[in-house]
Order: C-alpha cells, then structure tokens, then sequence
C-alpha cells in the first residue's frame, strides 16, 4: 500500500471479518509486559507484522437488506448479510419504509429530548421476536440558566455538564474536586471521611462503590473539608479550608483494577493465556469480531469511535453488538454481554480521528473474575513519557492484505514516541494532535492493525496496568516511519467521567 500522505486525513484502523484460520505470518522477537514478579520468557516472543488499514466506502443501496453490513470494511472486503424473505425484511417495501419512518422519528426523539435514548420496537410478523432499536443524539451544547454555577451540587443546566466535569484523582490516588468558589481543583481533607462518603463519590463517578479508601499525606496548604452528610454530589458538601488536619487528605480507588491474574506469557508464537489481559475485550456486530474494546468498570466499556461510522445507522443499533470477555480465542467464546447504550464522543472528528473514542454501557454488570478485571484508567496528570515501554493486544489481522483476524489473542510490546518526532515530516507531518499518542518502533514491525481498533494501549505502573490509549489510526500497519496512533486517555477522562456520570445507575 501507499505511504501515507500527509495533506490527507489519517487512516483509521477499520476492522475485518472473521471467516477462518489465519495464514502463515511473519514474526519479530519482543518481549512485553515484564515488570514486577515477570521475567522475560526464555524463548523468543513472536507478533505479527500487518496490513495496511482500509477506507470505508459509502453505503448507497436502495434496498434495506443491501444496506445491512456486517462490519465497516472496504470494498474488497465488504460482506453484507440479507434476509432469506421478504417477512424477514421487515414485510417488504412496506416494511422498508416502516423501519426508515421509525429510525427517522427515533433520530428526531433524541435531538428534541436531549441525549436520552429514543427507543422503538419493530414487530416483523415472522417470529414471537421484535426488533428493539435505539438511536441515541450527541448535542454538543447544554442549556444552562445564566445564573449557573459549576460544581456547587446542583444542577442547573438541562444534561447536567455544569456538574459533570468536578472530580479527578491525581497520579497518587488523592481524590481532587473543584470548588465552586474559586474554580480549583483541590484534595478532600480525610477528617470526617468514610466509607459511606467513599462509596457515594464513586457511585457518582459511575462506579457501583468504592474500592478502597484512606487517608494520605499531602503537600497542599489548602484544602475542601467536609460541611454536611447529604445525597448532594461529593462537590456540594465541600468548602475551601486554609489546610487540612495533620495534613492528610482523602486516597480514593473505585474499583480493584490493572492487575493480571495470570503471570503466563506468550511464547513461540502460542496464544496468550486466560488471566493475561483481563481487561481485553471482542466487539462482535451481528456474529463477527469488529473491533476490540477495553473495561473500565463493571457497567463500561470504551472503545473507539471509529468503529461505529455515522454512514450506517444500523451500527448504533445496541441489539446488534454483543461483547466478549475474558476471550483469549475467538473459536471459544464464553456468554456475551449485551448493550444498552452506545456513546460516540460529539467531537469525534472521521476526518483527523481526533477523540477518537465511545463509550458501551452495559445492560447487567459484569462479574469480575480471574479472567475478566478491568483496566485502570489513568490519572488527570499521568505521565507516559518518551521511550516508555507498553503494550497493545487485539485480535488483529496477521500478514499484509489478510481479509482474517486472528483467532488468538496477541500482544506487542511498544515504545511510546513523542508527539514532536511523531509529527516529523518523515512521520506523520503534524496529524498527530494533542488529544493522540504515537506508540510502536520507527523502525517498523511493531504495531497494531485492522481488528484492533478500540483496543488497549497499556503501561505498567506499581503492580497495575494503566490505560494510556485506545487504538485509533496509522499509516499501514508495522511500516517504517508510520508508529501506531491512539487515542490519549488523558486527554479524554473529562469525557469519560461525564459520560458515565450522567449514565450512572
């Protein structure tokens, strides 16, 4: 495939469907995720070198069973799957226009009502089964009186943002909120704080509870104590004190995450054990494998935007997708779980793919076990710093031109690079924006691919694995000079934490 050009938008790494064995592949000796109690295998560590990324073509077929896709591939790849019957077509022509006038009136719902989802049920006469559909709007702006006042504990604006974006945890664990008085961020004094506050805060965040919570010495002179016990949000029952008590200041983890529950490695090419990356997920749309994606928690799950074009509606569709956990083999799938919401970020960009990132709400939670933990998502000042080692997995393709994902489960290992060699004219001559992080080896070999998207870009920290991008873009796949490019966690955990605020439970 052609280099990538740099006066053209990025590529993203849309996926490919799953049909049978991959064929023989090239490998490249690494070696990923040693850190603490791991050890380098004693036998070469293999992954694959991969294909080039495709472009989704635009879907223009006037029939209703032709514009049913399986997966947002290009055109050599595209496999649609019809209806055997007219009944099963929802009723033929008259079925087809039905289907459209309730999408349509579903769409015209979730712009009048804000971003709530409009739901309707198609009965297609054929089977005791009716198709539930939802479509969900993205308004990029609230309604807010002119007297509101940000993260004082009560909402004002119609979705709620002026309280959406007041909690964050520093690279210590110190739970930070922003006052409502002078608009700063700062640590909760512990005095007066327990579990009940703990597990309110995290609830609020979109976690079910706390994890665990204690008291941590902190440096600032000023603090927010603690004013009241109320069902207010944690920023209504605060105010800014000159210093906290002994200096000691609220740790706060909502959930037991980053951990592997099992040390087994991939060696000589053999398939990752159960356990290894536990918070690795398979995004299956109508039966095949479309995309990876990543738990954060036992009700969410991010991906990338990416991997639900706008082009086709029916992609939104939450009964058309199912997720797969704790998978390490795509030829032995466990129970799925179900969809109920799907969140595209309003200022994803196709164009640049900046934010590059959605968000998958559950309809039950998940359980957490040996071989399903989620990761842990970073802090709002997290460093992964030039030349730091991480890892990607997925269920990419695995040889150039391949039209296959593989059936197992792989991993590389992956330096990240900065943003300034990243946009390097024999780079990515300044795609790469604020809101992305580059990751691979610039010599080539080492990179995500197709199937890939929306999977996990982790680094180590103590004994955790911390989430620093999604896989989003790049020129080719394992080509010289063109590294991966991610979506930067980072950058986005306003939007996540707002998101799954709004949709807690």
């Amino acid at each position: 495939m052609a280099k990538h050009d740099p006066n053209e938008p990025p590529p993203p790494y849309y996926s490919v469907a799953v049909h049978t064995q991959p064929p023989h592949i090239a490998y490249e000796e690494v070696v990923c995720g040693v850190g603490p109690g791991l050890t380098p295998p004693t036998h070469p560590h293999y992954i694959p070198r991969y294909p080039s990324p495709v472009v989704v073509p635009q879907v223009t077929h006037s029939s209703i069973c032709e514009c049913f896709p399986q997966l947002p591939y290009s055109p050599s790849r595209q496999r649609r799957r019809c209806f055997e019957s007219k009944a099963q077509c929802y009723g033929g022509s008259g079925g087809v226009i039905l289907v459209i006038t309730l999408l349509a009136l579903a769409i015209w719902l979730g712009v009048r009502y804000s971003t709530r989802l409009a739901t309707v049920t198609v009965d297609d006469d054929d089977d005791d089964d009716d198709h539930r559909y939802e479509i969900l709007s993205l308004p990029k702006f609230d309604t807010c009186p002119n007297n509101t006042v940000q993260c004082d504990g009560i909402r004002d604006c119609q979705l709620g943002t002026d309280e959406t974006n007041c909690v964050r945890f520093g690279e210590d664990g110190v739970l930070q909120v922003k006052s409502s008085q002078d608009g700063r961020f700062l640590p909760v004094c512990y005095k007066g704080w327990d579990d009940s506050y703990a597990n309110q805060t995290c609830a609020q965040l979109g976690f079910r509870k706390s994890y665990v919570t204690k008291p941590i010495k902190s440096q600032e002179s000023t603090g927010l104590t603690l004013t009241r016990r109320s069902s207010l949000p944690i920023q209504g029952l605060v105010k800014v004190n000159s210093s906290c008590t002994g200096q000691e200041t609220v740790f706060l983890q909502c959930t037991d995450c980053g951990r592997q529950q099992s040390l087994a490695r991939i060696v000589g090419g053999s398939t990752a054990k159960t356990g290894q990356w536990p918070w690795q997920l398979s995004l299956h749309f109508r039966g095949y494998h479309v995309c990876g994606g990543v738990l954060i928690s036992p009700d969410f799950v991010l991906t990338a935007a990416h991997c639900f074009p706008r082009s086709n509606s029916l992609i939104l569709l939450v009964d058309n997708w199912k997720v797969y956990g704790g998978v390490v083999s795509l030829d032995r799938l466990p129970q799925p779980y179900l969809v109920k919401n799907i969140l595209l970020n309003e200022n994803y960009d196709s164009k640049t793919n900046d934010q590059d990132i959605a968000l998958l709400q559950l309809t039950s939670p998940v359980l957490f076990n040996d071989k399903v933990q989620p990761a842990c998502l970073p802090a709002f000042d997290q460093q992964f710093s030039q030349g730091a080692k991480c890892c990607t997995t997925g269920f990419g393709t695995t040889e150039a031109g391949s039209g296959t994902v593989s059936r197992d489960l792989m991993e590389v290992t992956v330096d990240i690079i900065s943003t300034q060699v990243c946009n390097n004219p024999s780079v990515y001559g300044g795609a790469v924006n604020k809101n992305m992080l580059c990751a691979g080896d610039l010599k080539g070999g080492k990179d995500s691919c197709q199937g890939d998207s929306g999977g996990p870009l982790v680094c180590q920290g103590e004994n955790r694995w911390y989430l620093a991008g999604l896989t989003s873009w790049g020129a080719g796949c394992g080509e010289r000079n063109k590294p991966g490019v991610y979506t930067k966690v980072t950058s986005v955990l306003p939007w996540i934490y707002s998101k799954m605020q709004q949709m807690r439970l």
